[in-house]
């Protein structure tokens, strides 16, 4: 999977009505994946998106809201107001140009506040979406026969390995299957962040990853993807 970085003109774009911006963040991801995965992840999605359909894909928000991961070292957080106001703007941009429709692909879970950032603009009428949803990345989960449930893979596992092991096998450790580790108890993770869960920063099973469930999740995706596309037209 390549990424198609942004390299059209003005021009080129000129009849584009949506928009896609990949959030991710920079923060651990335990020793095997890089600080960059969740970026690299939801680039990952929005350039397969734009691959299948016209839109201007824009580029990736890199840092966001991963205070939970402050134990490690490497991770780099904005506050949830900043990447609020981040996306706002972008938006605001974005329709002055005439772009008014806007799919978010979020690639961090942490990132709670672009929930807000979607219903607000819909209540004034504006037209965004945010994606994958929990309900998508389940779905992706099943059609790809990953093991491990979301309570369990929660960070650096199945699920992200897999992904990096189809579209980016270069990220991806020869000794990535030794990276296991269970904190599936994490009642107050709010409260004291990861670092109280868990010694690598690992939530998860990487060694139960294959490139072939990356790519099916991924297949997965793209056909949620067509479905949120279709509910910014309505």
């Amino acid at each position: 999977m390549r990424y198609l970085f942004p390299t059209a003109t003005s021009a080129d774009v000129r009849d584009r009505t949506v928009a896609v911006l990949p959030v991710g963040s920079f923060e651990q991801h335990g020793a095997f994946l890089p600080l960059a995965t969740d970026t690299v992840i939801a680039v990952t999605i929005a350039t397969a998106v734009a691959e299948a359909h016209p839109v201007l894909l824009l580029p990736p928000v890199t840092v966001s809201c991963s205070h939970e991961h402050a134990a490690w070292p490497g991770t780099v957080s904005i506050s949830a107001s900043t990447l609020y106001a981040v996306v706002r703007d972008i938006a605001e941009s974005l329709r002055h140009s005439g772009i008014r429709k806007l799919l978010i692909v979020n690639g961090h879970g942490g990132n709670y506040v672009l929930g807000n950032v979607v219903q607000e603009a819909s209540v004034r009428g504006e037209r965004m979406a945010l994606f994958p949803t929990e309900l998508d990345w389940l779905a992706a989960r099943a059609a790809a026969g990953v093991e491990t449930g979301p309570d369990v893979d929660m960070h650096a596992g199945e699920l992200e390995t897999s992904l990096l092991l189809h579209a980016h096998p270069d990220l991806v450790p020869a000794d990535y299957a030794t990276h296991d580790e269970r904190a599936d108890d994490r009642n107050h993770f709010l409260t004291f962040g990861l670092g109280a869960y868990t010694e690598s920063g690992v939530v998860g099973m990487p060694s139960l990853a294959t490139a072939e469930k990356g790519e099916a999740a991924l297949a997965n995706l793209m056909e949620s993807a067509a479905a949120a596309l279709a509910a910014l037209d309505r």
